[in-house]
């Protein structure tokens, strides 16, 4: 479902290949490609050819109608769609608001949640952001400067960093943006985005689970699928109009775009574009890479996160609290599984090691010809470099991966974080580390005010063990003497041992971390809480081991774009069309309504009807529907939204769009730039596009902006909102 949530897997560097590789083919195909923006122009013939009806000056405005109305929240895309500041998204991008929210007595998860008036509205949380886009900068020239001065990989690393965070700096001059500089072509080009900041963001509707997460992880990544997967939140800032924390005394934003809701019945073989924020693809990733995840990375985790869903799930039928404040986490564990497990079925499927690897051995034939001289040597041997990182960073994946995510949450988490900060506030703020300046500091604090909702010390201890189980079974040449020292054992007396003293951390309260916020780094050093006294004994270790992905990142620099402008100079050369691999940045994507056939010959049509919600329905979850909405299935009460040639209302709808995690909750607009739905999902057989892309079986699911207002007319009302976004009355 979720396809926000990115990879737990980092590589070295997400392989982008982009615009530099020349004009796209004109054979290109429409379905295939998240664009960069800068690229419209040149993609606007294949955009016409599709049906695109606005004109190519309109769609290149990013602060206009519509882009202007596309937003991000950090991990999932929104939209305006009232000039209110209404924002709509998908309602597993809202999950971890509604669950903040909630409670054993009081669950939005399950009952959905409508605010009668603005007054009513919830704040989504501390660390809630909405992000406009304001503008994009191609700096390539001052970081490349920068990377190509400094002496050794180390050096590389520094200097990238340093520079970065003096455009970001410059960037943020005025108050209210936030900066992020983007890497493409694997470092090739460095582009900065600024987006204004809006701080204040509060929850407004989010129906009840049994509508918005219908057919649960059953039907998660499948088809057809019932899922009424919106929610909606508002943007508020400060009197003055800029971008303040919460308050009471905040009023709406007003945006200077918003979305209107399509006057048109969208049908099959429409034109649908999308516009969003894609976390990130591999599909120019090395073969050594791919292998790497394939054999060893989604499995592993994959296993891992079943292990961890079922260990919550029995605490949570114990102690209801751990149900509800584990919710987010355990849907995220559960949506990473069945995703990678899908992706593993799909490469077995289609053969997908052959495939990179015979794509690989292609460029490095054509690079190994007599006529690509230097620069065809200088490219191979940039990628024998990565190769061999590759290597070393496989070399210790298990340890990195059970240190990784031993101290990803919880007072572990916490008391690393503190004791980092403690430690870069002995430097002046532009040499801290990424993560701990003087910018970062609300986000800090945002963290360890939600951890009150997030966290249960019972769970927390059996998390712990879970990974400290894992620890002590990893060979002993990836074993680390601060983590053995601490531990004072390697067996289950061992780990019980040091759970039971964790069990007297204070840093499970909210006042405690919030104090530690401000100490020194003294105050860590002698301290007695054993969380801390983990913190301090590892962080040695812990700065060692990040000096050394460092210098490894240092030699990527190098090597990277050198190799990746070799693979776009070769496409070049085949007349193949070069987009960017996802990494987060805005991204426009665009195709057509259309069903497919599954591997089994059976026609998926493009459209799910409203009857077939309740014809799924068992009265258990996930196929709970409200009683209220099997009653309006059951008159045909369909508000005027039944489509004449479905002869019903339409539920969700696929379309042959290149998607990924992060374009959640993105808008889906027809030929004329209005809102005919929200993306939220891909089909089984689309997963595994991340890495290599099969335009035949790869489709968008999106939920049906005619269905959106069917829940919120006939289920779930909200005329309010309906009446806000220029909606029509029912008929």
């Amino acid at each position: 479902m979720s396809r926000h949530a990115t990879s737990p897997v980092v590589f070295a560097a997400s392989a982008a290949l982009a615009v530099a590789a020349g004009a796209i083919s004109p054979t290109a195909r429409a379905a295939e490609g998240m664009w960069v923006p800068q690229q419209l122009p040149e993609i606007s013939g294949p955009l016409k050819t599709a049906g695109l009806k606005l004109t190519p000056k309109q769609l290149s405005d990013l602060t206009g109608d519509p882009l202007g109305a596309v937003v991000s929240l950090g991990g999932c895309t929104a939209s305006f769609v009232s000039p209110q500041g209404l924002v709509t998204t998908n309602h597993h991008c809202a999950y971890g608001a509604i669950q903040l929210n909630s409670t054993p007595q009081k669950n939005l998860i399950k009952d959905g949640f409508n605010a009668a008036s603005q007054a009513d509205e919830l704040s989504a949380g501390p660390n809630a952001r909405v992000f406009v886009l304001d503008r994009i900068d191609d700096v390539t020239s001052q970081v490349r400067a920068a990377i190509a001065a400094a002496p050794d990989a180390l050096a590389r690393s520094k200097a990238r960093d340093t520079v970065e965070k003096r455009l970001v700096a410059d960037c943020e001059a005025t108050a209210g943006y936030r900066c992020r500089l983007y890497s493409f072509f694997g470092g090739g080009t460095y582009r900065l985005f600024r987006n204004l900041e809006i701080k204040d963001v509060r929850l407004v509707y989010a129906p009840p689970g049994s509508v918005g997460n219908y057919g649960g992880e059953v039907d998660n990544w499948m088809w057809p699928r019932h899922t009424g997967d919106f929610a909606f939140y508002r943007a508020y800032v400060g009197r003055d109009g800029r971008p303040a924390a919460y308050s009471p005394d905040n009023v709406p934003f007003k945006p200077k775009q918003w979305l209107k809701i399509a006057d048109k019945p969208l049908a099959a073989g429409d034109f649908v574009m999308v516009a969003g924020y894609p976390g990130s693809t591999n599909r120019y990733a090395l073969a050594e890479e791919f292998i790497n995840t394939a054999d060893w990375a989604y499995p592993t985790i994959s296993r891992h996160n079943k292990a961890l869903v079922a260990l919550v799930e029995a605490e949570g039928k114990k102690t209801p609290d751990i149900a509800v404040k584990y919710a987010s986490i355990v849907r995220s564990w559960e949506n990473v599984l069945k995703n990678y497990d899908g992706q593993l079925e799909g490469f077995e499927r289609m053969g997908a090691s052959g495939i990179k690897q015979k794509q690989e051995q292609a460029v490095l034939t054509w690079l190994g010809r007599r006529e690509r001289g230097k620069a065809g040597a200088a490219a191979l041997a940039a990628h024998a470099t990565l190769v061999s990182l590759n290597a070393q960073a496989q070399a210790t994946r298990e340890r990195d991966l059970v240190l990784g995510r031993l101290g990803g949450s919880g007072v572990l988490s916490a008391s690393v974080q503190l004791y980092r900060l403690s430690i870069e506030r002995e430097k002046p703020d532009a040499e801290r580390e990424s993560g701990y300046q003087q910018r970062d500091l609300a986000g800090i604090e945002g963290g360890l005010r939600q951890m009150e909702r997030r966290y249960h010390p019972v769970m927390d201890r059996e998390l712990m063990r879970y990974w400290l189980n894992q620890y002590v079974r990893l060979p002993k040449d990836q074993r680390l003497p601060a983590m053995d020292t601490w531990l004072k054992g390697n067996d289950d007396k061992a780990i019980a041992a040091v759970l039971k003293s964790l069990g007297a951390t204070k840093l499970g309260n909210t006042d405690e971390r919030l104090r530690w916020m401000k100490a020194d780094r003294k105050a860590f050093e002698t301290s007695k809480d054993p969380a801390i006294r983990y913190a301090v004994a590892m962080m040695p270790t812990l700065l060692r081991l990040e000096e050394a992905r460092n210098t490894r990142a240092g030699d990527s620099m190098a090597a990277r774009p050198v190799f990746l402008q070799a693979v776009a100079d070769y496409k070049k050369s085949k007349g193949e069309g070069v987009y960017p691999d996802a990494n987060g940045s805005l991204r426009i994507t665009f195709g057509n309504v259309t069903g497919y056939a599954k591997r089994d010959g059976s026609r998926q049509a493009p459209f799910t009807l409203l009857e077939e919600v309740a014809v799924k329905a068992t009265g258990q979850e996930p196929f709970d529907a409200p009683q209220v909405q099997l009653d309006a299935i059951r008159a045909k009460r369909y508000g005027g939204l039944a489509d004449k040639k479905l002869g019903t209302v339409p539920v969700n709808f696929l379309a042959d769009l290149d998607i990924t995690g992060g374009n959640s909750g993105s808008p889906v607009l027809d030929a004329q730039g209005k809102l005919v739905g929200l993306a939220f999902d891909g089909n089984w057989e689309s997963v595994s596009s991340n890495w290599v892309f099969d335009p035949s079986v790869t489709r968008m699911i999106s939920v049906d902006q005619r269905y959106m207002r069917w829940i919120m007319q006939e289920v779930f009302p909200a005329p309010q909102l309906l009446k806000e976004m220029g909606v029509p009355a029912a008929k």
